[in-house]
């Protein structure tokens, strides 16, 4: 699975799983799946396959 670039192994997991997996705090954050947007609601029953590509982004304030 990659996962913003970098290479994991890592088996089918739901996207919750993984970001708590990863440390990522899901406030402020978007995933995309092979380039589709995961809803947040969906974060739950959408299931990410080894072979898939994550990216998460963190909104930051500023300007």
């Amino acid at each position: 699975m990659k996962i913003s670039g970098v290479e994991y192994e890592i088996e089918r997991i739901c996207v919750d799983s993984l970001l708590e997996r990863q440390g990522i705090v899901s406030r402020g954050v978007v995933v995309a799946v092979n380039g589709e947007i995961v809803r947040r609601s969906e974060w739950g029953t959408t299931w990410i396959e080894p072979t898939d590509e994550v990216e998460s982004l963190t909104a930051a304030a500023g300007g």
